[in-house]
């Protein structure tokens, strides 16, 4: 049974927790996201999470609210769906930093920010759209994988990059999908479709389009391909 199995129906997951918000990263269920911790607030955060229930929702900040690649400000609006994640892995660095893996639950809907004395942000959200996220495997049976494969082949060979392709082969359509959904190298609103996408036969279909357009498309230096 996987770290996550318990969390069986959309009641068994507190709807109250930490959000951490960080642009062009998502987490999906099931999938693992290492995060480098060292801002003091988020220090803070998974000290307390350690000690609770081990919950951070995933969010990203909307574009208006990021300036520049420093910090993001406490008052950054915030996108309106992420993924909750359960703290499966911890180390802490000689340098101050802590290295963590976030193990992803179920997508959510924020729904309000709670008033604090922490120096991290507290939402309530709301799951009842994500309810399918709970199911392993729901969706795989209806994707294409062996035009996946090609498309992603396609990609690794025009970027002159390598691939485990044994781990691919064995991995699970739902792992695969996933797992490159939060691996890729889009920007924001790419990152965003990516999660968003109401099943996993639609995000396999985006991670397609977006490799294909890439591929038809030279780099404009933009980060992003969609308008």
């Amino acid at each position: 049974m996987g770290v996550t199995d318990h969390y069986r129906k959309i009641e068994d997951i507190p709807n109250r927790f930490p959000l951490f918000p960080l642009p062009e990263a998502i987490l999906l269920p099931r999938t693992n996201l290492p995060l480098n911790i060292f801002e003091p607030r988020y220090l803070a955060m998974v000290d307390d999470v350690l000690a609770g229930n081990r919950l951070i929702g995933m969010v990203q900040p909307v574009n208006e609210g990021i300036a520049g690649p420093g910090p993001i400000d406490d008052a950054a609006q915030l996108r309106k769906f992420g993924c909750v994640g359960r703290l499966t892995a911890f180390q802490e660095s000689d340098d101050g930093h802590c290295l963590i893996t976030l193990t992803g639950i179920a997508r959510f809907e924020t729904e309000f920010e709670i008033e604090t004395d922490k120096p991290y942000r507290v939402w309530d959200v709301a799951f009842d759209k994500f309810k399918s996220d709970l199911v392993q495997g729901f969706g795989e049976d209806d994707i294409d994988r062996d035009y996946l494969l090609s498309v992603l082949k396609e990609y690794l060979k025009a970027n002159s990059l390598d691939a485990d392709w044994s781990s691919i082969r064995n991995s699970s359509n739902e792992f695969l999908v996933n797992t490159l959904s939060i691996i890729s190298p889009y920007g924001v609103e790419e990152k965003q479709a990516l999660l968003e996408a109401v099943d996993l036969k639609t995000r396999a279909q985006v991670l397609i389009a977006l490799a294909q357009m890439e591929l038809a498309t030279p780099d404009d230096g933009s980060g992003t391909k969609l308008q």
